[in-house]
């Protein structure tokens, strides 16, 4: 039956077409094994024709796939896989450094023998372009040693793999450690310069009980003023107990004033010669004219009161001036400050502050007196002081509490012991001593001349190669040899930065101290501690309420 979409001539022309192509290709087949069987015997002198004749016949014994040589390209890509799993061990086993490098030459042993078995000549004319068979036997001899040589990888892999677990644990681990020891630097870095700005900044509740006493001071001026009046005789009696107060703080300093008060016998018998800078005396002195704290004598000067104190004669005043050390104080960028958290504290202009220094003036200052009692104003005293009085000076100058305890708090950790001056003059395993509550024999201090003392180790201090800064290095080095310790239980330290400190050793002491930058006036102090200071505040007045201080 014809379809009658294909007409008959059609179908006769694609027959035709279809027997013409299968004869063609019968034809070219028949010629090419003819030439192919006689190649050997024709002497044709054009030797190009013969040679087209033979390519023609590889390209069709080509067209014949040998069923050995899929099995051959496999035992190859075995021997490749299993060398480069020899090498990445060899590799691990280099960056690990395990056991002196053993386990390296032993994989790099075993990529080689597979290199070196297939660079085998018997092995190499498997893998030859050339060939057109493979030979089974020799097929089956590669087979033979490549399985060999895989079982002895797999062998050293298996036994290897518990140590390469291992060490790759532990080089992890030391990894995540030492990233972890990276953040945690950063991190103390960090939190070490925000607590130095909260430790040094200003309160606002402070800065605003500041202002309203200088308001009041503004507004009544006369109420107030000392100037044209006599000195009272009570500021220059020797036989009463005096107290050196040197500070800028308002709050800080009426505690100071109002805790050794109201814990003396005889208050009345106690003079405070307070000293502040001139931008807060007004403040000051209103203050301390409000109440009167319990019958004591309180003297309020300002710094500039005290005409001697001038760049000529003060060492620390005629550095402050120098632009070397300018630059170190107020060119310093943040981005450097928390580079160097031991030096970073240093960097406070307060090291400088004439007020921190005046310490070490008292005989000129109070030149009618022969003994004064030198008080921080971070400090609070909770005992009767007028014992102080009473001990016996040996002849020294200074009385303090040492702080040392083992290695702790020597003179070495002070000082440039490396500096051939203090390595020749001082013990850098002498005892160190604390600022804070110092008792000072006056006519002791003229007679060592401890103010020359001072001045010298000042003045070749000024590039600050002998110590840092502050004024306890200065302190040790000019009162190293007319010390006297004194009872540990006159003066207890560190609640400005020691949470661990006994409730039963501050109940013991006459005088605590907030070292550190806790202080108990700021939001960062040690909730425990600041009830022995904020007790003292008196809340009651009326300018301490308006600036809002939290009890």
């Amino acid at each position: 039956m014809v379809n009658p979409r294909f007409p008959r001539s059609r179908i006769s022309t694609f027959t035709l077409l279809a027997s013409a192509i299968s004869i063609v290709t019968i034809f070219s087949f028949l010629t090419t094994h003819s030439y192919s069987s006689s190649q050997h015997q024709n002497t044709v002198s054009d030797g190009g024709v013969v040679h087209g004749f033979e390519s023609m016949g590889r390209s069709i014994l080509a067209l014949k796939t040998d069923p050995l040589k899929p099995r051959l390209d496999q035992i190859r890509k075995q021997a490749d896989d299993h060398r480069s799993l020899a090498l990445m061990y060899a590799s691990y086993a280099r960056k690990l450094k395990l056991e002196s490098s053993k386990l390296v030459r032993i994989f790099a042993e075993l990529s080689r023998n597979f290199s070196d078995l297939m660079n085998k000549p018997q092995y190499r004319t498997l893998f030859s372009s050339d060939a057109t068979s493979v030979d089974e036997s020799v097929l089956r001899q590669l087979e033979k040693d490549v399985k060999e040589r895989i079982k002895s990888t797999r062998q050293v892999i298996s036994e290897a793999k518990e140590s390469f677990d291992n060490q790759l644990k532990i080089q992890k681990l030391k990894d995540t450690i030492f990233a972890v020891n990276e953040q945690l630097t950063k991190a103390k870095k960090q939190g070490a310069f925000s607590s130095l700005i909260a430790a040094k900044s200003i309160p606002k509740s402070l800065h605003c009980l500041s202002m309203r006493l200088m308001e009041e001071r503004i507004a009544h001026p006369d109420k107030y003023v000392d100037e044209g009046k006599p000195t009272p005789p009570e500021v220059e009696d020797p036989s009463l107990y005096h107290y050196a107060l040197f500070s800028d703080n308002v709050l800080a300093a009426s505690v100071v004033v109002n805790s050794a008060t109201k814990n003396a016998k005889e208050p009345w018998k106690h003079v405070f010669h307070v000293v502040t800078d001139k931008m807060n005396l007004g403040a000051m002195q209103v203050m301390f004219k409000l109440k009167d704290y319990n019958g004591a004598h309180i003297e309020v000067k300002a710094v500039e009161d005290y005409k001697f104190l001038n760049s000529s004669y003060v060492p620390v005043l005629r550095q402050l001036e120098s632009a070397n050390l300018q630059r170190f104080y107020f060119e310093n960028k943040l981005e450097n400050a928390t580079k160097d958290t031991t030096n970073m504290k240093f960097r406070n202009p307060k090291y400088l502050s004439i007020l921190n220094h005046l310490r070490f003036y008292l005989p000129e200052m109070y030149p009618k007196l022969h003994k004064v009692l030198f008080l921080d104003d971070d400090i609070v005293v909770q005992k009767d002081l007028t014992g102080l009085w009473k001990i016996d000076m040996d002849g020294k100058v200074n009385g303090a509490v040492e702080t040392c305890f083992g290695s702790f708090h020597r003179y070495a950790q002070y000082m440039n012991f490396s500096h051939p001056l203090i390595k020749a003059r001082f013990n850098p395993k002498a005892c160190a001593w604390a600022y804070g509550m110092n008792f000072f024999d006056l006519d002791a201090w003229r007679r060592e001349k401890c103010t020359e003392e001072y001045h010298y180790w000042q003045n070749l201090n000024e590039n600050r190669t002998l110590w840092k800064l502050g004024t306890l290095p200065p302190g040790l080095i000019t009162y190293y040899s007319t010390t006297k310790p004194l009872d540990k239980s006159w003066h207890v330290l560190g609640l400005g930065y020691n949470p661990s400190i006994s409730m039963d050793e501050i109940s013991n002491a006459a005088v605590v101290h907030f070292n550190g930058n806790m202080k108990p006036w700021l939001d960062i102090a040690m909730s425990q501690f600041k009830p022995l200071w904020s007790k003292y505040v008196d809340y009651e007045l009326e300018f301490v309420q308006a600036c809002n201080f939290g009890i």
